[in-house]
């Protein structure tokens, strides 16, 4: 069994070699401190839009099969933590880590998609991956309508300037994970533009299987030991989804789950308003990065130190009147 270990570590190495030559290929370069993304994923309440994104992203037929077949979605309310903190660590990695940090975390995103692909159901002979442009565009931008929707809700108002920073700061998502250049939104209107076609392509459509996973995420197993956490999830998740997708998942809403949507928005922004950042924010996010320089700009410059000592060997060489490497 030792070699399943290796075997692991052996993939992890390549696809952390594949995002660094990504990286120094793209134009893109991480958000730093003082940046809208910063401001936005420090906030520990914003993970709280992940719920509505979650729900959005298995109201696609090929997520879903993907989730239902990959995932733990369905297990204790102990498996939905430890799949919750295992995402939230990937998220503040990419977002506030260094270098090798995020780049790690891309390889270890992008190894667990290597397996991530099968039929989906009642498709006629359709496959998914989660390599696929389409899904991860998909996966992409109900995150990057979700959160920001999230924090205006609960701490502040952002900007129509800021909210298109945030999307083309996210941009860097592409060489990360590998998507091709120009794929992901690039600014509000693309992204608004492109969710409006989206749901009214007839490609979104919420299946049994998404009905069953939806709940799952909302109301695990023994869900109520945690009701505060659970139950305010639930309101801003359902309160926030379009209403068509909220009836096909069958959630009731009416007047009476509007002013519960209305006292749980109020009571968190209040309850916000009084918390240090201390707590407020990740941790993570309050240090500042090893090595700020991005990993393109790394990987630049060892390329450079690399190119430089090539006519360094040879131009030795030839004074010791040998012929450089390759010569005949």
């Amino acid at each position: 069994m030792d070699h399943l270990p290796s075997a692991r570590a052996a993939s992890l190495d390549r696809h952390r070699a594949a995002v660094r030559a990504r990286l120094l290929d793209s134009e893109h370069v991480r958000a730093g401190a003082g940046s809208i993304t910063w401001q936005i994923n420090r906030e520990a309440i914003a993970i709280a839009g992940w719920g509505r994104a979650i729900l959005l992203q298995l109201a696609h037929p090929a997520v879903a099969a993907g989730i239902h077949d990959h995932s733990s979605v369905r297990g204790s309310l102990r498996a939905s933590v430890r799949r919750l903190q295992s995402t939230v660590r990937a998220m503040l990695a990419i977002t506030f880590g260094d270098p090798e940090q995020m780049i790690t975390a891309a390889a270890g995103i992008n190894m667990i998609h290597d397996r991530v692909r099968g039929p989906v159901p009642h498709s006629g002979g359709e496959t998914y991956s989660a390599h696929d442009p389409d899904l991860q565009r998909w996966v992409h931008a109900t995150l990057l309508e979700s959160i920001p929707l999230t924090y205006e809700r609960l701490v502040g108002p952002l900007t129509a300037a800021e909210r298109d920073r945030y999307c083309a700061e996210a941009l860097i998502m592409e060489p990360l994970l590998g998507t091709p250049p120009g794929w992901l939104p690039r600014d509000s209107a693309q992204l608004d533009a492109y969710m409006r076609e989206m749901l009214a392509s007839g490609r979104i459509a919420v299946t049994d299987t998404s009905r069953a996973l939806a709940r799952a995420v909302l109301y695990p197993h023994r869900w109520y030991l945690a009701w505060p956490v659970f139950r305010a999830v639930q309101v801003l998740t359902i309160g926030s989804l379009p209403p068509s997708l909220r009836l096909a998942y069958g959630f009731e809403w009416g007047p009476r789950d509007e002013r519960s949507l209305a006292r749980w928005t109020t009571g968190l922004r209040t309850a916000l308003r009084w918390l240090p950042p201390v707590i407020r924010h990740w941790p993570m996010a309050r240090r500042p990065r090893t090595g700020e320089r991005s990993a393109r700009l790394r990987a630049a410059d060892a390329a450079a130190r690399s190119a430089a000592a090539v006519p360094d060997a040879e131009a030795a060489s030839s004074v010791r009147g040998a012929k450089p490497l390759g010569a005949k």
